[in-house]
C-alpha cells in the first residue's frame, strides 16, 4: 500500500502520517526502488492503534509512550488520568449548566443583576459581609475590585483569592469591621490627604486585611507592580486613595498578624 491507500484504509490524512513518522508514533516502511513508501497491512493496524488512542483524547507524546511500553502498563496509567481529567470536566460542566439555569430563571423573571454573573464563592461573601445591601461607594467599589481580581487571575491565583476571602467571611465581626473601613473611606472622599482621618482610614484597612493577602499585598508596593497600582489608586479620591497606600505600607511593614487580625506589634 502506498501512504495515500493506507490513509484512507486508516481514516486519517497522509499528512498526518507523516507527521506520525516524523515523531517516531509510526515507523518508517521499506521503500520500493522508485523511492515510494510500501506499507503492509501491519502498518495499518499500527496507524489505526494510534488513531484510535488520539480519539481518546491522549496528546501524542502520552501515545507514544503507551506505543513504547509492551507490557500495558501505561496505557492503564495514561487512560486512568484521562478518566479523572474527563471526570473533573463533567463535573465543572454540570456546575456550569446549574448555575447558568439560575442565571436563566433570574434574567426570565427580570431579575437579573451584575452580582448574579459573579461566583457562588464572590456572591456568598458579599451576602455574608452584606456588601451588596449597602449604599457605601467604597463598598461597591471593593466588590468591583474583587470581581476583576477574581476573573482575570489564573486558576492558582484564584484559589488563594477566594481562600483569602473564606478567612475575611470567617472571622468574629468581619461584616462590622467591613463596614466601618468602608464608613471611614467614604468620609474622605472630600477631604484633604493632611486629614488626620486618612491615617485612621488606614489603619483600620490595615487590620482588616486577612493574613493569606498580606503578602500579595506588600508585593504591590514593588516596582513591577506600580503601573496596575497606580491605575488602581486614580479610581480613588486623593485622600482615600492615599489612606490605601498607608494601608498598603502599613501591611508591607508589618507582614505578621495576630490572630484576632490586627496588625502584630
Amino acid at each position: 500500500m502506498r501512504i495515500s491507500e493506507i490513509a484512507a484504509l486508516a481514516g486519517v490524512t497522509t499528512r498526518a502520517v507523516r507527521h506520525y513518522h516524523h515523531l517516531g508514533l509510526l515507523p518508517e516502511p521499506a521503500r520500493l526502488a522508485n523511492g515510494y513508501r510500501q506499507y503492509s497491512v501491519r502498518d495499518a493496524v499500527a496507524l489505526a492503534r494510534i488513531r484510535r488512542l488520539t480519539e481518546l483524547g491522549l496528546g501524542l507524546d502520552e501515545v507514544r509512550d503507551v506505543i513504547a511500553d509492551d507490557a500495558g502498563h501505561e496505557l492503564i496509567d495514561v487512560l486512568g488520568e484521562l478518566d479523572a481529567d474527563l471526570a473533573r470536566q463533567e463535573a465543572e460542566i454540570r456546575a456550569r449548566r446549574a448555575r447558568l439555569a439560575t442565571l436563566l430563571a433570574r434574567a426570565r423573571a427580570g431579575r437579573l443583576t451584575t452580582d448574579d454573573e459573579l461566583s457562588p464563592e464572590l456572591a456568598d461573601f458579599f451576602a455574608e459581609l452584606g456588601t451588596r445591601e449597602t449604599t457605601s461607594p467604597m463598598a461597591a467599589k471593593d466588590r468591583e475590585l474583587l470581581a476583576l481580581m477574581e476573573t482575570a487571575a489564573d486558576p492558582e491565583e484564584r484559589d488563594r483569592l477566594m481562600a483569602a476571602v473564606r478567612s475575611v467571611a470567617a472571622a468574629p465581626g468581619a461584616a462590622e469591621r467591613a463596614h466601618e473601613v468602608y464608613a471611614l473611606l467614604d468620609a474622605l472622599a472630600d477631604a484633604d490627604v493632611a486629614d488626620p482621618r486618612v491615617d485612621e482610614a488606614a489603619r483600620a484597612l490595615a487590620d482588616c486585611l486577612p493574613p493569606e493577602l498580606t503578602a500579595q499585598i506588600a508585593a504591590a508596593t514593588t516596582p513591577a507592580d506600580q503601573t496596575f497600582l497606580k491605575a488602581f489608586l486614580a479610581d480613588f479620591a486623593p485622600a482615600q486613595a492615599e489612606a490605601v497606600r498607608r494601608a498598603m505600607l502599613l501591611v508591607s511593614e508589618n507582614p505578621k498578624k495576630s490572630e484576632k487580625g490586627g496588625v502584630a506589634e
